[in-house]
């Protein structure tokens, strides 16, 4: 039975970088989902204390590192609340058009328009739109380093 719950353990963490690319897909609570699988039917107990304190607070850390990450890179581009707003909701509405370029594109577009509409220039609205952009790769990127920290933690607490 232990086989068939590290399949799953495995297939959740693999999944959970799909929510990368797919935002509606929670990542790190498929990375739980692992965690618990492995805590209260594989080996109970095993985990440490200071490995699941740990893991509350990298969850944290990834759900602020979206937030902080967009809105760094759209205010240093000069973007408004409004634009910073759009890039959260069309970032969710672009992984299911077109993914994964909906991801870049559809943000793009709507942080331009919105830019637009707010009396900027069309090179301060694509400004705006390519900092909306650098700012969710570099979420991306750094929630894979999080989840790949967190997995590799859980390794080492397995292992030992």
């Amino acid at each position: 039975m232990d086989f068939i719950y590290w399949i799953l353990i495995i297939s959740l963490f693999v999944l959970s970088f799909v929510g990368l690319i797919f935002p509606i897909i929670p990542s790190v609570l498929l990375l739980w989902g692992g965690f618990l699988i492995y805590q209260f039917l594989v080996n109970p107990g095993k985990l440490s204390s200071f490995f699941w304190i740990s893991m509350i607070i990298l969850t944290v850390l990834m759900f602020f590192v979206d937030f902080i990450a967009n809105s760094h890179f759209v205010k240093k581009s000069g973007g408004s609340k409004w634009g910073e707003r759009v890039a959260v909701i069309a970032t969710i509405v672009g992984s299911f058009i077109f993914p994964p370029f909906g991801l870049i594109l559809v943000p793009f577009i709507a942080v331009f328009l919105i830019e637009i509409s707010q009396k900027k220039t069309a090179t301060e609205s694509v400004k705006v739109a390519v900092g909306t952009i650098i700012g969710f790769m570099s979420s991306t990127i750094a929630k894979v380093f999080i989840q790949l920290g967190m997995i590799g933690w859980f390794t080492i607490e397995v292992l030992l």
